[in-house]
C-alpha cells in the first residue's frame, strides 16, 4: 500500500509500505493492507511504518489521516525523521520552556497551543531516543 505524508512545506514521504501505526486523537490506530476506509485526525506522536521488514518511525504533529483502498494519505503541520530532529538538549530545553510558558498562561486557548507544543517536543524526543537504542 502507498503511504503519503505531506506538510505545508514539502512531501515528507511517499513510498508503499507494509504497514503503519500512526497517533489518532482517539489512539494509536494500525493500518493493514486491505483496511476499511476512513477519515480520522491525528495528534503529534510517532507515526511508525513497516517497510520491507524494517521499522521506520517519524514524529508527526497535528493533522488528519485518510485511508482508501490501497493508500494512506497523512496531511501534519510537521513529520521529520530522526536525522533532521535537534539534538536532545535543544528538545529538553524545548520542552522546559513550554511547560514554563503553559503554567504562566490563562487562557485556555493560549494553554492548549502549548500542550500541542509540549506533544511534538516529546514526540521528537521519542524518536531520536529510539535510535539511541538500537
Amino acid at each position: 500500500m502507498r503511504l503519503d505524508i505531506v506538510t505545508p512545506e514539502k512531501k515528507a514521504f511517499s513510498d508503499e509500505v507494509d504497514s503503519v501505526v500512526v497517533p489518532g486523537s482517539e489512539g494509536d490506530m494500525g493500518i493493514l493492507p486491505s483496511h476499511a476506509p476512513i477519515v480520522g485526525t491525528l495528534r503529534p506522536g510517532e507515526l511508525a511504518y513497516r517497510k520491507e521488514g524494517e521499522d521506520h518511525h517519524l514524529a508527526i504533529g497535528t493533522g488528519i489521516v485518510e485511508v482508501s483502498e490501497d493508500r494512506i494519505s497523512v496531511l501534519t503541520d510537521m513529520a521529520l525523521g530522526e536525522s533532521e530532529i535537534d539534538d536532545v538538549d535543544v528538545i529538553e530545553k524545548a520542552i522546559e520552556s513550554a511547560q514554563k510558558a503553559m503554567s504562566e498562561k490563562s487562557e485556555p486557548e493560549e494553554v492548549a497551543a502549548a500542550q500541542v507544543l509540549i506533544q511534538k517536543q516529546l514526540a521528537k524526543l521519542h524518536v531520536k531516543r529510539r535510535r539511541r537504542r538500537l
